[in-house]
């Protein structure tokens, strides 16, 4: 079993910049593939990032390419999401979220992963 647990929200203005954290417990993070999704109050949960084991790979939706960047410390067993030039729309609940294997056909798709963190609140001020 594994559990993942974020950190690192908060409340930050536009422009701003905010690190996450998403520490794993059960497996290594080395051998899985993490993701991160976030969902804004009153819409659907959408992927944000993802980080694969092998090969590595990352990916990254439209919205937060080149503002954001996903990376993992192995040996601290915890994956990051650095978040640059914040903007309002990026505020909602981040939730960080493992599977042990996956399709990049699949990869932003929340129904194929099977494990979850409770989440962390990034706001964004105008």
């Amino acid at each position: 079993q594994v559990q993942l647990v974020e950190s690192g929200g908060g409340l930050v203005q536009a422009g701003g910049s905010l690190r996450l954290s998403c520490a794993a417990s059960g497996r290594t993070v080395s051998s899985l593939n993490m993701a991160w999704f976030r969902q804004a109050p009153g819409k659907e949960r959408e992927f944000v990032a993802a980080s694969t084991w092998r090969p590595r790979l990352t990916f990254y939706a439209d919205s937060v390419k080149g503002r954001f960047t996903v990376s993992r410390d192995n040996a601290k067993n915890t994956v990051y999401l650095q978040m640059n030039s914040l903007k309002p729309e990026d505020t909602a609940v981040y939730y960080c979220a493992a599977v042990d294997s996956i399709t990049t056909r699949t990869i932003t798709l929340e129904r194929d992963y099977a494990y979850w963190g409770q989440g962390t609140q990034v706001t964004v001020s105008s």
